[in-house]
């Protein structure tokens, strides 16, 4: 698809992979011989040996991020098949999640591990992060709280792991339970300013309880290398069409928010549990029932609240060109069902093998 419109806020993605054995399902270390034969391709290290990261550049156009990631997939996928590997776009392994990881070379990876323990021994999280400008930090934590009200939406829609060392963990995202482990998880607090922020920040890691900035671990963080707030709810996605097709939302979100808070217009705060709260109800449901209004505090069937989400931010997707293709994705959730289901339905008719296919199947 082509994009049209007015270019938008740049953007970017990161997405996360797991490299699972061919045969046995079972996560298998050997990013490193992939990533030696994806040369001029923006493969990158994970946590673990048996992840592997890419990132976009710079976007302005959901046409651009798409070629980016199919692409790079495509090519993964086929050095992957070489190397008896099948590359996975879910935010765990189904199986083999309990057998400790082997932990990059990455310097800093090692001091995480050393640090950490036993908390990041079996991480195998996986998730889809997408980066999105801001004109400034102060802005920044502005946009963070008033996203919140969207969070269990933003869960819902990309909940990709609900099986988890061999059965279904009654999740759609079993990863997001996973995350809450860390010292900071789940949605930030509400931020006086910029300076507020990187003010706790600076306190985690003085105080030793987190070993870098890099480790804030919160749903939606600001970037410390680049002026854009980060949102990392999403759990790794089968299809680098949905995942697009999320991060123009995201940015959509995100320019609204920038609008209203330049406008003046009244944030409205729903009570911070609640916020805390109801992406685990999203979590547990995927699109598949109801999730929360954190507004109101009411329960709503998913597709309703998704629905509504769109048409909050439907000025800022059709500025963008992207109207059209948030539209086809959300046709093809009310069809197909979210991820999660998808990979429990493989699973019910295949076992892990089905499941292999599946992953297969959105890579090639």
């Amino acid at each position: 698809m082509v994009s049209k419109g007015t270019p938008a806020r740049h953007f970017g993605v990161e997405e996360e992979y797991l490299l699972l054995d061919a045969e046995t399902g079972l996560p298998r270390d050997g990013v490193v011989p992939l990533i030696e034969a994806l040369p001029g391709l923006q493969a990158e290290l994970e946590y673990f040996e048996s992840q592997l990261e890419t990132a976009t550049p710079v976007c302005s156009w959901a046409s651009e991020a798409e070629e980016t990631l199919s692409t790079f997939r495509s090519a993964a996928s086929r050095e992957a098949a070489n190397l008896g590997l099948v590359l996975a776009g879910t935010g765990l392994p189904p199986i083999g999640g309990d057998v400790p990881g082997t932990v990059t070379s990455k310097p800093r990876y090692q001091t995480i591990s050393r640090a950490m323990g036993n908390l990041t021994a079996r991480y195998y999280s996986t998730g889809t992060h997408v980066h999105v400008e801001v004109p400034s930090r102060d802005i920044g934590v502005e946009v963070m709280a008033r996203m919140a009200r969207w969070s269990p939406v933003l869960v819902a829609l990309t909940a990709n792991s609900p099986i988890s060392l061999g059965i279904p963990t009654g999740f759609a995202s079993w990863r997001y339970l996973t995350t809450m482990q860390w010292p900071t998880a789940g949605y930030p607090p509400f931020f006086a300013d910029g300076d507020d922020y990187d003010t706790v920040v600076g306190e985690f890691v003085r105080s030793g309880i987190l070993v870098d900035t890099g480790v804030v671990n919160w749903s939606i963080r600001l970037s410390d290398h680049y002026p854009t707030v980060e949102l990392r709810t999403a759990d790794a996605q089968l299809n680098p069409r949905d995942t697009v097709a999320f991060a123009v939302l995201v940015r959509a979100l995100v320019s609204r928010c920038i609008t209203e808070t330049e406008l003046g217009v009244l944030r409205r705060d729903p009570h911070l549990d609640l916020v805390k709260g109801a992406p685990g109800q999203a979590a547990r449901n995927g699109l598949r029932s109801e999730i929360v209004n954190p507004l109101s505090g009411e329960s709503v069937p998913a597709h309703a609240a998704v629905a509504a989400f769109v048409e909050y931010v439907q000025d800022e997707l059709s500025s963008a060109g992207e109207l059209e293709r948030v539209e086809e994705y959300l046709a093809r959730r009310r069809e197909l069902g979210d991820p999660a289901t998808l990979q429990l339905q493989r699973f019910a008719e295949g076992g892990i093998h089905g499941l292999l296919d599946l992953y297969r199947e959105h890579s090639a």
